[in-house]
């Protein structure tokens, strides 16, 4: 049953996609909080067939968190699941610092590419940092949250790698505090597994993380200590009772 979900689902994203990019391209002269805000639409429909289809069904907890003024979100990172979620949930738009490359995937690349999002080079790894801060700072002044995943990649529940600082060096050199976020998304959509678990996805908003006068090193410590403590309070039977990093 749970192989034919999954079936159905792939076909389901498939089907959808396609029409939803094919539209991107018609709305593309619109201005980008529209463009954003339609092409939004099918992350949305995405995680409610995740819901109908699948069994994944989601709450959020801390959201009064949530501030209305520039930040940077700096959330753990499971599965694909988040990155469909924060587009649609999140009350301004978000963008993603990621790889150039993914915007000549077809149909989905193509609506990624008009989000006007932070789109980097990595074949030029020195100048990439740079242009996360100069392209984020123009994302923030246009009232817009760059969001990172520090640990760099998808984490399976259980494991933990150490926080890269790079989102935490673009909140303090843009002057503006962090939103830590914290969730057990991989507990329902595994990394890079065909077959999702049907289950209750917990997404936790910590408090604003401030910037003034502090490091990017200290700042990285703050938020790696406070959601590795939060994955661990969703999920203590994934960690063995091992403390936070």
């Amino acid at each position: 049953m749970l192989y034919l979900r999954a079936v159905i689902y792939q076909i389901f994203l498939i089907v959808t996609v396609i029409p939803y990019a094919l539209a991107c391209m018609l709305w593309s002269p619109l201005p980008i909080r529209w463009r954003y805000r339609l092409t939004s639409g099918w992350p949305r429909l995405a995680i409610w067939g995740a819901k109908v289809i699948l069994g994944i069904r989601w709450q959020v907890i801390g959201k009064e968190n949530l501030p209305d003024k520039p930040a940077v979100v700096l959330s753990k990172h499971q599965s694909a699941w988040e990155t469909m979620f924060f587009n649609f949930y999140l009350p301004r738009n978000v963008c993603f610092v990621y790889k150039r490359e993914l915007n000549r995937i077809p149909f989905f690349g193509w609506g990624l590419a008009l989000l006007n999002m932070i789109p980097i080079d990595r074949a030029n790894r020195r100048d990439a940092f740079e242009q996360v801060v100069k392209i984020g700072q123009q994302r923030l002044n246009e009232g817009r949250w760059p969001l990172l995943f520090p640990e760099g990649t998808r984490v399976a529940p259980g494991d933990s790698i150490r926080y890269k600082q790079g989102g935490a060096v673009l909140a303090t050199r843009c002057q503006v505090p962090v939103i830590p976020i914290a969730h057990n998304a991989g507990e329902c959509w595994p990394r890079n597994a065909f077959i999702k678990k049907p289950g209750l996805i917990t997404v936790s908003i910590g408090p604003l993380i401030e910037t003034d006068g502090r490091t990017a090193a200290e700042v990285t410590r703050e938020v790696e200590k406070w959601v590795e403590t939060e994955v661990r309070r969703l999920n203590p039977e994934r960690y063995d009772n091992n403390s936070a990093a």
